[in-house]
């Protein structure tokens, strides 16, 4: 590098022997002692050819006429616009020579004269134009880019990062807001990634891996780049203002190309689905080093000129998870018994590592040991602030996840459940072993009908599906998707699909009836249109890639060909007595402590009263609050006085109180008169 800057300081010098005349006095006086320094510094200005020899001694400057394609002018260029920020004496020379003192930069025509090119011609300025190697790939950027001076005058400087690395400094790593977007990969290999390996070494530049939530993106991309002896850098755009992308990928490519690795861009469904997809993709086409943009979703015909090699991302099965648990846990968490296996949890790789080193830190201020419940509560922890967002995690309250012991029902509807949730936690395995699921074009997910009579539990069995398989519960609003105007409706549905594959949730549609009514006989361009709705949502379903469920009090109304298209019909009872009887204990026994002079006489109730699961809960919530405002535990009287409000709420004659303790039929003490 010193003598590319020996080189320079000689072209300084006879530019000030060229101009010396027609300075002022003082000027050719300060830039005569800059040129004198520049002497005694470099040991004598060399000729103007022989340090610039292509052959010359490899140096930090020549890695990058490698990397970035840069021919000998490029690189003269490059260390010239340097030199003012790797050497004050050059700084001072800049300000004198071009006139602008106080930069230390060189202007754009004195940086192309030094390096012998000239202003007036296409061969000069075409090296220094925006879509040039060296403005395009960020190696030299214009200062003052706002600035309305002639181009000429404008002022060229280069990134701290290309300053660094010219130095030789390791250190610092690479520009804040790269870093900031930067993800650790856990490289996984593959069919897929030994395609990628293959497609790099034929010279493929740019690749999209298809990757649905889940899957192992960014892995088979890293393990594909390392197997052709390239680091990877792996940025995650979806936590880039969108008003700020272009530029961290531009630094972000600048970075692979200095280190001599390759990129790797996740969230890539934020560039391919905006309006301006070709200018944000911009710094990925034709970039110095191979490129992989993983994302959600296909390439879009329209992103570019050209179309790149698109593969499709592997599902890690639950072997695949299992080993990863292991290399970050230790088999004896996977062995715990007391919750459901970890490598059901369907995490990708990079997401497996984060969470368990934050169950590790968890573990260690709670002073417990790490099991797997740890880990669970960690990945839920860890899927609610990722899906409120960059900045959010820990804001507001948590809510209490919902298990299968909060689920009160018979046992083949409660065996039904279950079985929702082992075939989702093992829908990557049998996606791996089988082309059965998403044959003919149709997708790989699952989808769920839930009937029964309001209060039944469907609400929170889909609540119970989400939190098992540590998913967020995405309801549909349904007075935001239906609309008056045709075609509207499904716009919104598309809409609702898209965000429900794009964030790996459990689309969860209640009172499905609504929406999801029986096609009709056609009378009018209303009931065509209403059976192009329901024709377009059965479409969606069977092709969507997530799991859906859906909760209706009246199977009967939906339209039959629904029925195809479910891999699972579970039907919510009735309560019948015992099954009333585990209500109330279980909502008892969550509701606080309870009144031994007053007991509850949980026979009673579950006897006489024909109550849903979600009445009960109503009528402890109820009594709950009534026992708060007496300041005392809760009784009968309190549980009695809710039974009566609820019936009367739900339009029933008001329920026969329990007997006196000393009837025939005792079933307790005498109560007090309920009050409504």
């Amino acid at each position: 590098m010193r003598e590319r800057l020996a080189a320079v300081a000689g072209q300084v010098a006879r530019a000030a022997e060229h101009r010396g005349a027609g300075f002022d006095p003082a000027v050719a006086a300060s830039l005569a002692a800059v040129v004198e320094v520049l002497c005694e510094e470099y040991g004598g200005l060399p000729t103007f050819e022989d340090p610039w020899k292509d052959g010359a001694e490899p140096d930090r400057a020549s890695l990058l006429t490698d990397r970035f394609g840069l021919d000998g002018h490029e690189v003269r260029l490059l260390v010239t616009v340097a030199a003012g920020e790797l050497d004050l004496t050059f700084a001072g020379a800049y300000d004198l020579l071009g006139g602008r003192p106080g930069h230390g930069l060189v202007t754009a025509g004195l940086a192309l004269e030094l390096c012998g090119l000239p202003t007036a011609t296409a061969a000069g300025g075409r090296r220094l134009a925006p879509s040039s190697t060296l403005r395009r790939t960020g190696l030299i950027e214009v200062a003052h880019p706002e600035a309305p001076e002639a181009w000429l005058n404008r002022l060229l400087r280069v990134p701290d990062r290309v300053r660094r690395h010219l130095l030789g400094e390791h250190a610092g790593g690479p520009e804040p807001d790269v870093e900031r977007a930067r993800v650790q990969p856990v490289p996984v290999r593959s069919d897929t990634s030994r395609e990628v390996a293959r497609a790099v070494q034929r010279g493929a530049r740019l690749l999209h891996l298809h990757s649905w939530p889940g899957a192992a993106g960014i892995a088979t991309a890293a393990a594909g780049l390392e197997e052709v002896g390239l680091t990877p850098l792996v940025v995650d755009v979806r936590v880039v203002a969108i008003e700020d992308v272009v530029e961290v990928l531009r630094r972000a490519v600048l970075e692979a190309a200095l280190t001599g690795g390759a990129l790797v861009v996740t969230g890539g469904e934020v560039l391919l689905s905006d309006r301006d997809r070709r200018r944000l993709l911009e710094p990925l086409d034709g970039a110095p080093v191979p490129v992989v943009l993983v994302a959600h979703g296909a390439w879009h015909p329209r992103a570019l000129s050209s179309v790149p090699l698109s593969l499709a991302a592997p599902h890690p099965t639950g072997k695949d998870r299992e080993r990863l648990w292991r290399e970050h846990l230790g088999a004896e968490v996977l062995e715990d018994s007391d919750s459901p296996p970890v490598s059901t949890l369907r995490l990708t790789p990079e997401e497996i590592a984060a969470t368990a080193g934050y169950a590790r830190t968890v573990a260690a201020r709670l002073g417990e040991p790490l099991s797997t419940r740890l880990v669970r509560e960690a990945a839920r922890a860890m899927s609610v602030g990722a899906s409120r967002g960059e900045g959010d995690l820990g804001r507001g309250p948590v809510r209490v996840p919902a298990t299968f012991a909060d689920l009160v029902l018979p046992d083949h509807t409660l065996g039904e459940i279950k079985r929702i949730v082992r075939w989702a936690s093992r829908r990557d395995d049998v996606i791996a072993r089988t082309q059965v699921h998403g044959k003919a074009g149709k997708g790989t997910g699952l989808a769920a009908l839930l009937t029964g009579n309001p209060g039944t539990g469907k609400t929170l069995a889909a609540n119970v599906v989400a939190d098992e398989l540590n998913l967020e519960l995405m309801q549909v609003d349904l007075s935001s998707i239906v609309d008056k105007y045709i075609g509207e409706t499904e716009k919104n549905l598309e809409k609702v699909f898209a965000e429900a594959e794009s964030r790996d949730v459990v689309l969860f549609f209640d009172e499905a009836d609504a929406l999801f009514g029986s096609r009709s006989v056609v009378n009018d361009a209303r009931d065509r249109y209403a059976n192009q709705e329901i024709s377009y949502l059965l479409q969606r379903i069977e092709h969507f890639n997530g799991i859906t469920v859906m909760a209706t009090n009246l199977r009967g109304n939906l339209d039959a060909a629904f029925s195809r298209r479910m891999q699972f019909i579970v039907h919510f009872p009735d309560p019948d007595e015992p099954t009333r009887r585990r209500l109330w204990e279980h909502h008892l026994t969550m509701a606080g402590a309870l009144d031994p002079d007053d007991p509850v006489d949980v026979a009673y109730l579950a006897r006489t009263l024909e109550l849903a699961g979600g009445d009960v809960r109503n009528v402890i919530l109820g009594a709950t609050y009534d026992a708060a405002w007496d300041e005392a535990p809760i009784g009968m009287r309190h549980v009695w006085a809710a039974v009566v409000r609820e019936h009367r709420k739900l339009s029933r004659i008001d329920p026969v109180a329990p007997p006196p303790p000393d009837a025939d039929v005792g079933t307790g003490p005498a109560r007090p008169p309920a009050s409504a």
